[in-house]
């Protein structure tokens, strides 16, 4: 069993804490995850990965073990995140590096991709989307909150914030519910449950419109440095639908996709099959 080292690094005040394995002479691979999750999302895929692989999974601020500062200390919003990362992959020494990009670390990740294409070797989405034909209409109520942000939209999204909201993430689109395990979204909902968390990630709902406004700058930056790109997609996904992974394509040629018959969190069900693909885009 690969070693597995747990971490926090002081960026520029607040704590960010990361999971690391695998020798650090090894390739480096940023492991980013996205709501309402945690690190822990990896916990199946890092040992798979750690022989071949220097590994490092923060969590996000606001999210799991790292700081969730107050409102007024820190303006939570996709930028500010992506340049606590930033500064973060400059504080471990990740210097170059294959980003695996989920749902919010998605715009994460591509923030650092466009800022700095010479510290990319490869990107990894798994669900993670940078086009519009990739938002199924679950993501209406949210556009809504965008267009209009009163307060009644706000406290519209707030369902998505409920236990049973993390379960139905979890199990919609899997085949056998009885395959999801419980541990990941339980913890999930213990970091949700936290006072002030929901303000933070209701801000963040209403922030995500900025990054459908850059999916045109994610996009140049697919064709302008074409990054060798594995898209390898749970196709069940009820917020981030298949044609977004094969829009990859148009802009980078090259880029691989890979449907896997399972929902959101295909970690959860597919960790062994997602860390083969990896395995094998990664030794090209």
């Amino acid at each position: 069993m690969a070693k597995i080292a747990y971490r926090t690094a002081d960026v520029d005040g607040f704590k960010v804490f990361y999971r690391e394995a695998g020798a650090p002479d090894a390739p480096k691979l940023l492991l980013l995850h996205g709501f309402p999750s945690a690190g822990h999302m990896f916990r199946d895929l890092i040992p798979l990965l750690a022989d071949r692989f220097h590994i490092v999974a923060p969590d996000l601020l606001g999210f799991g073990q790292s700081d969730m500062p107050a409102r007024d200390k820190f303006t939570y919003t996709f930028d500010n995140i992506a340049n606590v990362i930033e500064r973060f992959t400059e504080i471990i020494g990740f210097n170059r590096f294959a980003v695996y990009v989920f749902d919010y670390g998605a715009p994460t990740g591509l923030r650092l991709a466009v800022r700095h294409p010479e510290r990319i070797t490869a990107i990894i989405s798994q669900n993670g989307n940078a086009y519009e034909e990739g938002l199924s209409e679950g993501w209406n109520p949210i556009q809504s909150y965008w267009k209009d942000p009163s307060q009644a939209n706000r406290d519209a999204l707030r369902a998505f914030l409920k236990p049973e909201a993390t379960r139905w993430q979890y199990t919609h689109g899997v085949p056998d519910e009885a395959a999801v395990p419980p541990d990941g979204q339980n913890l999930d909902n213990f970091y949700l449950a936290r006072a002030g968390a929901d303000e933070i990630q209701l801000d963040l709902f209403g922030d995500y419109k900025s990054n459908v406004a850059l999916y045109p700058v994610f996009q140049n930056y697919f064709r302008t440095h074409k990054p060798p790109l594995l898209a390898v997609w749970g196709k069940n996904d009820p917020f981030f639908l298949p044609p977004g992974a094969e829009a990859f394509t148009r802009d980078n040629p090259n880029a691989i996709v890979r449907f896997i018959d399972t929902g959101h969190f295909a970690l959860e069900t597919h960790a062994g099959e997602i860390a083969s693909s990896i395995r094998a885009f990664l030794s090209h």
